[in-house]
């Protein structure tokens, strides 16, 4: 997939690129994002770490570039999953991947937002989750091996 979603048509669709970083247990990182309505989609959400493209950027550039900006992360291989459009949010056409890491997240240099927790993904359900993310996990984790 690429950033490039101009036509003839119409203007370039916003995009985005969010990870999907499990450990070893099967626990998935999740970033409590910060309380700024207005200025932020999904304020106060606990999401995956991720952000917008920059202009021309590909979406596999622009997660490597966001994990490490928010969190200074640099995890392993990163596979590239799927799309989900933020429909009630940015508006963004986001690009998810997965990726693993083992390390303590409380650990992180968190640049961006309020927390980096990772949880189990019975866990999940009690967390406030932009619809589209927790479709994405639901996505992912329905796909994965048993």
């Amino acid at each position: 997939m690429h950033c490039d979603t101009t036509d003839a048509h119409g203007p370039a669709t916003a995009r985005g690129a969010v990870a999907v970083i499990t450990n070893r247990r099967g626990e998935l990182l999740m970033h409590l994002r910060d309380d700024l309505p207005g200025v932020i989609a999904w304020p106060n959400h606990w999401s995956l770490l991720g952000g917008g493209c920059d202009a021309g950027e590909a979406p596999a550039a622009a997660i490597v570039r966001e994990l490490d900006e928010e969190a200074g992360l640099r995890p392993g291989e990163l596979t590239e999953l799927f799309e989900i459009r933020d429909t009630h949010g940015s508006g963004q056409l986001i690009t998810f991947f997965s990726a693993s890491w083992d390390g303590d997240e409380t650990q992180l240099p968190l640049a961006e937002g309020v927390k980096l927790q990772f949880f189990a993904p019975e866990h999940l359900d009690i967390l406030t989750i932009p619809p589209f993310i927790r479709a994405g996990i639901h996505r992912h984790l329905a796909a994965r091996p048993s």
